[in-house]
C-alpha cells in the first residue's frame, strides 16, 4: 500500500518560489521556502493548531514541543472540558506550570498567550463547542491533532464508543466545516487489530459497522450491553483496542474530503530524550508496574520472558506525529496514511530484560519508604504465577493488615494488592504474546525529512539504548511521578539494607520455629534432616577435594 501512495503523491498544493529569493510567509504555509520544500519548523510557523486530548499524557508532550521546537506557531487551539470543579482555564493553567513546560519557559515566558483553550465536552453532541467558538475555529485552523481517547481497558462499551468513535465523528464534522483545514492526525493504536499476528500500516475492515453499532446500542440499558460486550468484541482483549479499530475506520470514510493521517503507537512510555529523559506523569502501563516493583509490592507477573515488550517513548510518537502532520499538509497524500509507531520489528527488547533492568535500577536508585526490597519476577506459568501471589503478595498483605488493625490504622495493604492484580491481568494479554508490525511508511517518512529535521523530529528508535532508557524512565516515575528528591537516596538504600536485615532475621526465626515443631519432634523428620545436611558437606568435601586436585 505505501509504495503505491509513495508514487501518486499530489504536488498540487505546493506553492511557487518568491520572486525575490527570499522565504515568504505564503511560502512557508503553502510548502515551500525559497524554492524548496518547508522544513517542518518552517511549515508549522503562522499555523494554527487544534489539539484534543492536550491536557493528557501525549497532549501535553504534543503541546511542548510544538511550543519549544516550532516557536513562530500562531496559536494553539485546546479541546478542555471543565473537571473535579476546576475551570478549563484551571486546568490550561495547572498544565503549563507543569516541568515538562520548563525549557519553553526560559526560552519564552509568554509562551502561555498562544494558547487558547477551548470548552468542550466528548460526551455531548457537537462536543458541546460554542456557536462562537465553532465560528472561531472554523474559519482559522490549519491542522487538527486528535488525541483524546478513554485508555482504560475495562471502560463499559457504551462509554468507549462515545469517547472513541462518536466524538471521533463529530470531531471529523467540525474539521470538515473549517475553511484552511490542510491535515487531519488521529491518533490511535497499535493494538486496533491484535486479533492479527502481522499487522500492515493499513485500515482493516472493522469488526462491525459503526454506524449500525451505535444505532443498535442506544435503546439498551448498561446492563444488557455489558452482557453482550464479551460476545460483541470477539477475539479482542478490551473494548478500548475494539473501539479503536472502529474509530480508525470512521476517519478512513473521509479521505476524499479531508487530508489524513492515522498514527499506531504501541506502548507509550515516558521520554527518551525530550524535553529530558524520563519525563513520566501517570501509573498508566508500564509505569504503575515499575512503581509497584520498585516498591517492593509486586513480586510476580505473569509474562513471558521471551516476549517482545514494544514499548514507544512517548517524544518518538509526538515526533513521528508532526512529521506526519507535515508532510500529510504538503504532500496531500490521495488517500489515509497510516503510520505504526513501534519497536519491536526494529529495535526488539523483551519483558524478561526489561525485568532485570527495572530492578537494577531500583537497587541502585531506590524509592522511598518501600514496602520491601525489589525482586519482582516474571513466569509465564499460570500455577507458578498464582503460587507466588498467594505467599508474596496476600499472606504479606494480610498480616500487614493486621497489623495496621492492632494498630489502630485504616486496612490497606490488600487493597492495594487487589488493584495490582486487576491492572496486571488486563496487562496480561500484551505482555504475553508477540506482534509483527510493518513499518513501510514511517521509513519512508523518515526518509522525506531533512537532516535538521531528523535531529529536532527524531523518531528514530534504532539509536534507542534500552538499559539506558530504563534507568531514565525508573528515575522518572521517582522523580515527576512521585515526586521524590534524588538526595533522598543515600536515606532509601539505608531503608533497603534495614529490610534486608528484617527478611535474614525473620527467615532465621521461621528455621528455627520449623525445626523446634517439625524437626525436633520426629525421629524420621530429623534423620532427613541429618541425611540432607550430611550430603552437604559431602558436597562441599569433594568439592574442595577436586579444586586442590586441580590446582
Amino acid at each position: 500500500m505505501s509504495t503505491e501512495l509513495s508514487e501518486d503523491r499530489d504536488l498540487a498544493g505546493l506553492g511557487e518560489q518568491a520572486t525575490d529569493g527570499h522565504t515568504t510567509l505564503t511560502d512557508i504555509c503553502s510548502g515551500t521556502a525559497g524554492g524548496r520544500m518547508a522544513s517542518i519548523t518552517e511549515y508549522y510557523a503562522g499555523k494554527n493548531v487544534l489539539i484534543t486530548g492536550a491536557t493528557g499524557f501525549m497532549g501535553k508532550v504534543l503541546v511542548e514541543k510544538l511550543l519549544r521546537s516550532c516557536p513562530e506557531v500562531k496559536a494553539l487551539y485546546l479541546l478542555v472540558r471543565p473537571k473535579a470543579g476546576q475551570s478549563m482555564q484551571q486546568r490550561v493553567s495547572d498544565m503549563m506550570t507543569c516541568k515538562l513546560f520548563d525549557r519553553v519557559r526560559e526560552d519564552n515566558p509568554d509562551f502561555h498567550q498562544k494558547i487558547i483553550p477551548i470548552s468542550s465536552e466528548l460526551m455531548q453532541p457537537g462536543l458541546a463547542i460554542s456557536p462562537e467558538d465553532v465560528e472561531k475555529l472554523t474559519g482559522c485552523i490549519n491542522i487538527v491533532f486528535h488525541c483524546a481517547a478513554t485508555i482504560r481497558f475495562d471502560e463499559p462499551l457504551k462509554h468507549a464508543l462515545q469517547l472513541n468513535v462518536i466524538a471521533t465523528q463529530q470531531l471529523l464534522s467540525l474539521a470538515k466545516q473549517m475553511h484552511h483545514l490542510e491535515a487531519f492526525i488521529h491518533i490511535s493504536t497499535a493494538y486496533a487489530n491484535c486479533n492479527r499476528r502481522h499487522i500492515d500500516e493499513i485500515i482493516y475492515p472493522p469488526p462491525v459497522e459503526p454506524k449500525k453499532l451505535i444505532e443498535s446500542l442506544e435503546w439498551m440499558d448498561d446492563g444488557i450491553v455489558r452482557d453482550i460486550t464479551p460476545r460483541l468484541i470477539g477475539d479482542r482483549p478490551n473494548t478500548y483496542t475494539y473501539t479503536k479499530a472502529l474509530a480508525e475506520f470512521v476517519v478512513q470514510q473521509e479521505q476524499d474530503k479531508l487530508n489524513i493521517a492515522i498514527i499506531r503507537p504501541s506502548i507509550v512510555g515516558a521520554s527518551w530524550q525530550e524535553p529530558f529523559p524520563g519525563w513520566i506523569d501517570n501509573f498508566n502501563g508500564p509505569s504503575g508496574v515499575f512503581i509497584a516493583a520498585g516498591k517492593g509490592i509486586l513480586r510476580t507477573m505473569r509474562a513471558n520472558n521471551d516476549a517482545v515488550a514494544d514499548l514507544i517513548p512517548v517524544d518518538v510518537v509526538i515526533s513521528l506525529t508532526l512529521s506526519a502532520g507535515w508532510y500529510t499538509a504538503v504532500h496531500k497524500p490521495k488517500s489515509a496514511l497510516v503510520y505504526n509507531c513501534t519497536t519491536g520489528g526494529i529495535n526488539p527488547f523483551h519483558w524478561g530484560e526489561i525485568e532485570h533492568h527495572v530492578m537494577s535500577s531500583f537497587k541502585r536508585n531506590p524509592l522511598e519508604q518501600a514496602f520491601r526490597r525489589p525482586n519482582a519476577n516474571i513466569t509465564s506459568n499460570y500455577l507458578i504465577n498464582q503460587y507466588w501471589i498467594l505467599v508474596s503478595h496476600k499472606f504479606p498483605a494480610l498480616i500487614y493488615d493486621l497489623f495496621l488493625r492492632l494498630s489502630g490504622q485504616k486496612p490497606q495493604m490488600m487493597r492495594i494488592f487487589n488493584r495490582l492484580h486487576k491492572a496486571i491481568s488486563l496487562l496480561e494479554y500484551f505482555s504475553s504474546q508477540d506482534w509483527e508490525w510493518n513499518s513501510e511508511n514511517l521509513n519512508m517518512l523518515m526518509s522525506q525529512l531533512t537532516p535538521e529535521d531528523r535531529k529536532t523530529f527524531n523518531f528514530d528508535v534504532r539509536q534507542l539504548n534500552w538499559p539506558e532508557y530504563i534507568e531514565n524512565y525508573c528515575i522518572g516515575t521517582k522523580k515527576y511521578v512521585l515526586n521524590e528528591d534524588m538526595s533522598d537516596i543515600p536515606a532509601a538504600r539505608q531503608h533497603l539494607r534495614k529490610l534486608r536485615n528484617i527478611r535474614y532475621t525473620f527467615n532465621t526465626l521461621l528455621v528455627v520455629f520449623i525445626w523446634r515443631v517439625f524437626i525436633a519432634r520426629s525421629q524420621m523428620a530429623r534423620n532427613i534432616w541429618y541425611f540432607v545436611v550430611s550430603l552437604c558437606f559431602k558436597f562441599l568435601s569433594y568439592f574442595r577435594a577436586s579444586s586442590t586436585l586441580t590446582n
